[in-house]
């Protein structure tokens, strides 16, 4: 698979991811002790707003690369994720 391949893979969930973030960011600005705290809630407006540009620039990138790739596992690709997500809430 080429760098480009697995790029035109990769865009599509890092936009998936990042729409996941955005939606746990509303949530969380939604909360009444932090809703009621109007610098806190504009902060994470802000970080809502800068996500979706970047998703914008990542669509932008997917589009010049060709689209994303319909079906990646036919492409060798096998989900891996660098990181772990920890539940909010839950410590």
């Amino acid at each position: 698979m080429t760098d480009l391949e697995k790029l035109r893979i990769l865009l599509p969930h890092w936009v998936a991811h990042n729409h996941e973030h955005m939606a746990e960011i509303d949530r969380w600005a939604s909360l009444r002790e932090i809703s009621n705290n109007v610098q806190i809630k504009e902060a994470l407006q802000k970080a809502i707003a800068a996500t979706e540009k970047v998703n914008e620039e990542l669509q932008h990138a997917m589009d010049m690369a060709g689209g994303p790739i319909e079906n990646p596992e036919t492409h060798g690709h096998q989900q891996r994720h660098g990181h772990i997500h920890k539940k909010h809430g839950t410590d």
